[in-house]
């Protein structure tokens, strides 16, 4: 009998890695420490400052571009479940994020809570929604629709909302109304105006978007974390209050996938539409929360937020992904019981 091909090991390896690891998070984590190890200083931190600001200009005329504006609307004909998803995302999440607030600093830093927050504001994700209530059997059109109108409205509702709640909280503030319009809503207000004309062929080359989305992310990942590491401001930072970090974010997920759930049911709606809500009410956009945290923030402040959004994303990823597939397995659709099985 003979061994295993080493290839072929380290193959089913990954494989079985990427189920529970988001392959972009591993990226971010490279460039954090690559940022903690080799931050940029001088001219190259000015460089990179400059490239970021492009890249997320150029991010969002995409986000614009890509998303057909027809799907948008036939999908808000389901009043119940969009309505449930804009709750969810914009009332419900808010209202937890505000509620972490009264952790005192010694449990959990001021700048970890106000990135707690921050999350709390953000949008929906879009592919990860939409391909776990599809592996779950759920209402996938509802869900793209659900997931593309939560962002849509995110260009101008968490920035809004950072402005609002973050201020009077104590958050800090980088960024300003001019520049939330000129580098967030007016290219996605530009995408959308040219989107009948390039839409077909930036939908047809997802590369591009792909290139575009995780470029930006780690360009302003590694930014944001070479300005904190000049400036000391992960020195505080302990393995207890990682630790602290997860358990905070891993109790915000369960509560916001029960409250979900159970709304679904309160709101009448078929097993396929509550599917869609638990998935895409219970989780936020990475891809958005980064770039965005870039222009509404100092760049301190930003690797200070950045944190909490990427631990979140982690764990929503592997929580639904269990969920979805026993969703899918078994006739019990309520994530309580699946959960004890």
């Amino acid at each position: 009998m003979t061994a295993p091909h080493p290839t072929g090991r380290w193959r089913r390896t990954w494989t079985a890695v990427k189920k529970w690891v988001d392959p972009l998070v591993m990226m971010i984590i490279a460039v954090f420490v690559l940022g903690l190890l080799a931050p940029a200083t001088g001219a190259v931190a000015t460089g990179v400052d400059r490239v970021s600001t492009v890249a997320v200009v150029l991010l969002f005329f995409l986000y614009g571009a890509r998303m057909s504006t027809s799907e948008v609307w036939a999908g808000l004909r389901n009043w119940r479940l969009q309505g449930g998803m804009f709750a969810a995302t914009y009332l419900l999440f808010p209202v937890l994020g505000l509620a972490v607030q009264l952790l005192p600093e010694s449990v959990l830093p001021g700048d970890l809570q106000t990135g707690l927050l921050y999350l709390s504001l953000l949008p929906s994700t879009i592919q990860s929604s939409v391909v776990f209530t599809s592996i779950a059997r759920g209402n996938i059109a509802g869900a793209i629709c659900g997931a593309t109108v939560s962002n849509v409205l995110g260009i101008v509702l968490t920035p809004l909302l950072v402005g609002l709640i973050m201020s009077r909280a104590g958050g800090p503030m980088g960024g300003s109304a001019g520049s939330t319009l000129l580098q967030l809503l007016l290219p996605f207000v530009i995408g959308q105006l040219v989107q009948p004309l390039i839409g077909d062929w930036v939908r047809s080359h997802k590369i591009v978007t792909l290139l575009t989305d995780r470029g930006t992310i780690l360009l302003v990942a590694y930014s944001s974390v070479s300005e904190a590491e000049r400036s000391g401001v992960w020195d505080g930072l302990t393995l207890g209050v990682l630790v602290v970090l997860v358990a905070v974010c891993a109790v915000l997920l369960a509560v916001m996938l029960t409250l979900t759930w159970s709304g679904g049911r309160w709101l009448g709606l078929e097993r396929a539409d509550r599917i869609a809500l638990l998935m895409c009410g219970s989780k936020k956009s990475l891809a958005t929360g980064l770039p965005m945290a870039s222009v509404l923030f100092g760049p301190v402040a930003a690797a200070g937020v950045a944190l909490p959004v990427i631990v979140f994303h982690q764990l929503q990823l592997a929580t639904c992904a269990v969920i979805a597939r026993r969703l899918a397995a078994s006739a019990d659709p309520d994530p309580a019981v699946l959960a004890r099985a």
